[in-house]
């Protein structure tokens, strides 16, 4: 009789999305003139406190992409960004004189006064794993 493995156990997303965010992707998708599949977010070395996040068009999934599906829509997450994404949720918010996404980040140790960028520090693995 052979061994049986173990379930596998569900993995927790990358990161999650709010309706809101959701919305908002869906209708860039919607009123985009080329074919996109979703939106790619990272981060990148930038400003005062070190790190700023980037979002752009996800016109193909790379290799070793991380890709979250959520009410509807897709991430696509960086692969050099995701330890430092862990967690994070992406909101979008609409106020009187502007609207954006924020990311409700776990990781993120401080921002600089302006907002532009923030200090992150990489998710780490849970002892035992």
């Amino acid at each position: 009789m052979e061994p049986t493995k173990p379930a596998a156990r569900a993995r927790p997303k990358a990161m999650t999305i709010t309706d809101a965010a959701a919305a908002r992707v869906r209708e860039i998708i919607d009123n985009s003139q080329t074919t996109i599949l979703g939106v790619r977010v990272g981060v990148k070395n930038a400003g005062c406190a070190g790190m700023s996040y980037t979002m752009e068009f996800a016109e193909e999934i790379g290799r070793f992409d991380e890709v979250v599906e959520d009410k509807g829509v897709k991430i696509v997450i960086d692969a050099k960004a995701v330890m430092y994404l862990l967690g994070t949720e992406m909101d979008f918010r609409t106020e009187k004189l502007s609207s954006t996404f924020v990311f409700n980040n776990p990781n993120q140790t401080s921002a600089c006064g302006c907002g532009e960028s923030v200090a992150i520090t990489p998710a780490q693995a849970p002892q035992g794993a």
